[in-house]
């Protein structure tokens, strides 16, 4: 299994995604996808503008996806994260996780996106309602929780 990574500028589609993922396939049983959006926080953000370092970030993302690999069997892993002004309501990133059993998927799926929130080299920065540029966002103490439980051994 070998993972799809990619790190675009322009909106992906769920169904498209799914589909090249499971074409042909018939031993797949699950595919447990993950969507994150933009929120506005509470009509205070007018955008959230995304910066990577390009091959920086698609290198971290596909080592942590052959980590899940390894921890699960998979049968397929997408990864999709944009970058640039995202404007709220509007898709950031994707996780499809395939396997035979939704077990495997769901946490496969789980463990990708805390790593993906605290690990993944992308810098966030507010556009704020009222014109005015915010700072760049921190990392939140909840996501580094989140992610500490997949350091024991599965």
């Amino acid at each position: 299994m070998i993972p799809v990574i990619r790190i675009q500028r322009e909106d992906f589609d769920l169904s498209a995604e799914i589909a090249a993922l499971s074409a042909g396939r018939a031993d797949i049983g699950a595919v447990v996808s993950f969507i994150g959006l933009c929120r506005d926080e509470q009509g205070r953000l007018s955008a959230l503008e995304l910066e990577h370092y390009p091959g920086m970030a698609e290198a971290e993302i596909g080592r942590v996806a052959a980590e899940a690999a390894a921890r699960w069997p998979l049968m397929g892993l997408v990864a999709v994260h944009r970058y640039g002004p995202i404007r709220p309501g509007e898709q950031i990133v994707l996780v499809l996780a395939a396997s035979a059993h939704r077990r495997a998927a769901f946490e496969a799926a789980d463990f990708m996106m805390d790593y993906l929130k605290t690990r993944a080299p992308f810098w966030k920065r507010e556009h704020r309602s009222d014109g005015t540029l915010g700072g760049w966002v921190e990392a939140k103490t909840d996501d580094d929780d989140a992610a500490k439980r997949w350091e024991q051994a599965p």
